[in-house]
């Protein structure tokens, strides 16, 4: 596994309040998941982080999430089915409309936060979803955490999916991602981050908090564009991968 795409979630601010180096991040990365109103953004952000990525020759997601501002989308909202599906193509459509405007192209869709993580453990919110993308574009991607109910669920309906892995969060025995409230949930140690990401490279197994490493597949790695440490996290990560004669580039070509 000698080429992979790193991703970073980017646009998840909101009128004069900013998160996140956006400009620098979309200097290192190749591909960007957008935000696109519901747990962060609004049209200028929307314009503003699209016109950058493509500027930047950065390959272009839709990030939904819980209209959930407040919690920034980590909290789960109940909802139906068809709810999740109509938000979901809600808010992928405003982020294609506003990148027409743009100059820019959507590809692909990444859930946020915990609409993800539902998603991830919970088939009938993956299904959700996943007819949202595809009612919106047969073509369209997405973009999931490896190994999920999201993953299962877009492959059964004959949508384009590609895995992802997590560059700075730990991982527990179930594929699934440590607990943002527990103290190993991240990792905020750029080289420990990049020597991990290397040996997962080579050896296609993850390290777990709780176990022996698991197996999975990824298209992409995830690095967090909401942290304090996310710029000096990318910028070591991309160098380190590419000393090793790993090749940065975009999940879609």
């Amino acid at each position: 596994m000698r080429t992979i795409d790193l991703n970073s979630d980017l646009g998840e601010g909101f009128g004069p309040w900013s998160m996140g180096d956006d400009a620098a991040m979309l200097g290192l990365v190749t591909s960007a998941n957008i935000a696109c109103g519901g747990h962060a953004s609004d049209p200028e952000t929307m314009f503003t982080t699209l016109r950058l990525a493509a500027e930047n020759g950065v390959r272009i997601g839709a990030h939904p999430g819980y209209n959930d501002r407040e919690g920034f989308g980590r909290r789960i909202i109940p909802m139906t089915a068809g709810e999740i599906t109509r938000m979901t193509a809600a808010q992928v459509g405003a982020l294609m409309g506003v990148a027409s405007v743009a100059g820019a192209k959507v590809s692909y869709v990444k859930a946020h936060g915990a609409l993800a993580n539902h998603a991830a453990d919970t088939r009938a919110a993956a299904d959700a979803i996943v007819a949202a993308v595809r009612a919106i574009s047969p073509e369209l991607a997405l973009l999931a955490i490896s190994g999920t109910e999201l993953e299962h669920a877009a492959r059964a309906a004959g949508q384009p999916v590609f895995s992802e892995i997590f560059a700075d969060r730990g991982y527990l025995s179930t594929g699934r991602l440590v607990p943002r409230s527990r103290p190993d949930a991240m990792i905020p140690d750029a080289k420990a981050a990049a020597d991990r990401l290397l040996a997962f490279l080579d050896s296609g197994l993850m390290p777990v908090v709780d176990g022996d490493p698991i197996r999975l597949d990824a298209h992409s790695i995830c690095i967090h564009g909401d942290s304090a440490h996310a710029v000096g996290m990318a910028r070591e990560i991309r160098a380190q991968l590419t000393a090793a004669g790993v090749t940065l580039a975009a999940f879609l070509a």
